[in-house]
């Protein structure tokens, strides 16, 4: 039998949430009530993150480990719902446009949450600027028997050759098995600047280190960590900071400090960065968003033809 919807009021806005006890996370019990008490509770640190940035649902109506679906286009939603319309640029969809759900509140993150969207996924442009990214991205990506040790390596790798050039870089778990490092903006850049200097960046990791492969092909990333710079695309989504990732028990995309990060790369266990919701609440109400930086910090790139890195400490070995 179904729960009977209830009406609550958020920040002055009415919401309709359905179906709280609903088990969307079979193995540890976890409900849909309970999601959305964790994106209420985690709201502060997250919503700076989803704020004006054109969000895609990864919806999961029958729970986690079931079938889902990405939703760009908002469904119909409450006047107060904010969207932003983005022209599609590529491939197929070339020269359609898209009503993305904008989550500028509160509010609109619960009415998100209510839809089972387990997992929220943002471009890394903003709606005023949808041309411009605000952060260059690296999703690193172990190939077993490789795994969060040797992604933490890399990342360290890549944040000290960042710094040798002048560039401050954060870093966050992917939610599954690896990394995201971010390399804040907020400064004048386009599409194709970010890409190319990615590109340039995880090229001369590469030819550092043999555990790093730069090539998406499956048959070479066997024990190694993959670098993958082509996320820095107009049309590229990544998981938003402090997101659930839709695995049993649920887990988060959480920023980590470099510390820790030290930590792992010298073999504490993975499992010191895997954080349940309530753990996540906890950390933040300790640590605040350690994440903000990537919002404000202000960073313009180098040319990648000039990238002469002043020595090599960025080498893992």
């Amino acid at each position: 039998m179904k729960t009977p919807s209830v009406v609550v009021d958020i920040d002055g806005r009415e919401l309709k949430l359905s179906n709280l006890d609903k088990v969307l996370f079979a193995r540890s019990g976890f409900t849909k009530g309970q999601v959305i008490d964790y994106y209420d509770r985690i709201s502060p640190a997250m919503l700076p993150h989803l704020q004006a940035r054109p969000l895609t649902l990864k919806r999961y109506p029958d729970g986690a480990g079931e079938e889902f679906f990405y939703e760009k286009q908002c469904p119909p939603h409450p006047e107060w719902i904010d969207t932003v319309c983005v022209p599609q640029q590529h491939r197929a969809r070339r020269g359609t446009n898209v009503n993305f759900c904008v989550a500028n509140s509160r509010a609109a993150l619960l009415w998100v949450a209510n839809l089972a969207a387990l997992e929220m996924h943002v471009l890394l442009s903003r709606s005023e600027d949808l041309s411009r990214p605000t952060s260059m991205v690296f999703d690193l990506d172990p190939g077993a028997p490789a795994g969060l040790r040797e992604c933490a390596q890399v990342a360290l790798a890549a944040r000290a050759l960042l710094e040798s050039i002048g560039l401050q870089s954060m870093i966050k778990t992917s939610g599954g098995k690896g990394l995201h490092l971010y390399v804040p903006l907020n400064a004048p850049a386009t599409f194709d600047q970010t890409k190319e200097f990615a590109h340039a960046i995880a090229g001369l990791l590469e030819q550092r280190d043999p555990l790093i492969v730069t090539n998406m092909r499956k048959s070479l990333r066997a024990g190694k960590v993959f670098i993958d710079w082509g996320q820095n695309e107009d049309f590229k989504t990544t998981i938003c900071a402090y997101s659930l990732r839709a695995v049993d028990p649920p887990r988060i995309s959480m920023p980590l400090t470099w510390d820790e990060v030290s930590a792992i790369a010298a073999g504490e266990p993975a499992e010191a960065a895997i954080f349940s919701p309530a753990q996540a609440v906890e950390r933040v109400s300790t640590l605040g968003d350690i994440f903000a930086p990537v919002q404000s910090l202000r960073q313009s790139l180098p040319d990648p033809l000039a990238l002469t890195p002043a020595d090599e400490t960025f080498s893992l070995r």
